[in-house]
């Protein structure tokens, strides 16, 4: 099988290719990217940790032909671990979103905003969600944001952190009871041009994002598919008082993922603790994702259903997506020395499309 070739759009033709200008956001780039072409993907998600120790998820989906229309998952988990799971799903023409910037309409739910200020509305019989998201960190991307796929680069999959941390303003009703709550959140968007290709580009990854005192940290690592001979690609960000200080991910990053098992259902490898060490000669950071709990669990084809299920049967779709819950704590280094240590709570996640990899269980 021959290799095909997996970038991270980094260089300055990777700029001029995508309009993206480097060191700075514009709104339209959290506008609809996809025009709704046939077989893109897109959505627009949210998640908060708050004051109370409930979490709140919401995520708008454009769709993506007739196997997956336009829908919103919401997964809202108190305090106590009661899970709150709710999904709207809509009609094609029921969806519509601005090309010049977030304001993306699901029936009568909104998800807007301007790169710092955010308001988002949920509803259905059983839950009602009404959010204010404010940034306290300014919108960023790894580079472009753009990773391409493929000898031509004629696939790609796209990711923007609209809000890397923000503070949160939330009334959750349910069965007529409204509780107001305010907490920490996060806003981020992603698109791709072949919602089918997809599950051959990326193979898994973790993702996640953390308020740790005065620190804000997002982190990811990818893996592309086999066909893209399993490449890796590092993202990171840290931000200390609302400025980022840390980005350089494929120069100054190492990862490491310890304490394996296989989850039940998936038959997945998972890994307990997640380490991205950052390291660019002149500051040393560590950071330090520990489970402690899962908030959201979907194994193998279990979160899919209907057309959607025998698509990824067809198209070799051996997934799972877990989000965990748990500590994440930064070190800062002088020298080999540790001198200071800072935890805080966080929200993670693994997402596997594709079949484990070779080595991968352990």
């Amino acid at each position: 099988m021959k290799i095909q070739r997996a970038v991270h759009g980094s260089d300055e033709r990777y700029y001029q290719k995508t309009g993206a200008e480097r060191g700075r956001i514009a709104q339209w780039e959290d506008g609809f990217r996809t025009k709704g072409l046939k077989g893109s993907f897109e959505w627009w998600y949210f998640d908060s940790h708050l004051d109370d120790g409930s979490s709140l998820v919401i995520t708008f989906f454009a769709g993506s032909g007739k196997a997956m229309g336009p829908h919103i998952d919401v997964d809202y988990t108190e305090a106590d671990g009661t899970l709150h799971s709710e999904r709207r799903s809509v009609k094609a023409n029921e969806f519509s979103s601005s090309a010049e910037k977030c304001d993306v309409r699901i029936g009568d739910c909104i998800f807007k905003g301007d790169l710092h200020t955010y308001d988002i509305y949920f509803k259905n019989e059983n839950l009602e969600v009404n959010v204010k998201l404010v940034g306290n960190v300014p919108a960023w991307r790894p580079e472009t944001g753009y990773i391409f796929f493929g000898d031509k680069e004629e696939d790609y999959f796209s990711w923007l952190p609209a809000v890397p941390e923000g503070t949160v303003s939330a009334d959750i009703t349910i069965g007529g009871k409204t509780t107001h709550i305010t907490g920490t959140g996060y806003h981020d968007h992603n698109w791709g041009n072949s919602m089918i290709k997809m599950i051959r580009m990326l193979n898994h990854w973790y993702w996640g994002r953390a308020k740790i005192g005065t620190y804000q940290v997002i982190s990811s690592y990818i893996t592309a598919g086999k066909n893209y001979g399993y490449s890796e690609f590092p993202i990171f960000m840290l931000a200390k008082d609302g400025q980022i200080i840390a980005d350089k991910a494929e120069q100054f990053l190492r990862f490491t993922a310890t304490d394996v098992y296989i989850d039940e259902e998936s038959k997945k490898p998972v890994h307990r603790k997640l380490i991205y060490d950052y390291d660019d000669g002149t500051q040393h950071y560590r950071i330090t994702y520990q489970r402690e709990a899962d908030l959201t669990r979907k194994g193998g084809m279990g979160g899919l259903d209907g057309a959607r299920r025998l698509l990824g049967k067809l198209f070799g779709l051996d997934g799972a997506y877990i989000r965990f819950e748990g500590t994440a704590t930064v070190e800062r280094f002088e020298g080999n020395e540790v001198v200071e240590t800072v935890s805080g709570s966080a929200i993670w996640e693994l997402m596997y499309i594709g079949k484990t990899p070779p080595g991968e269980n352990n």
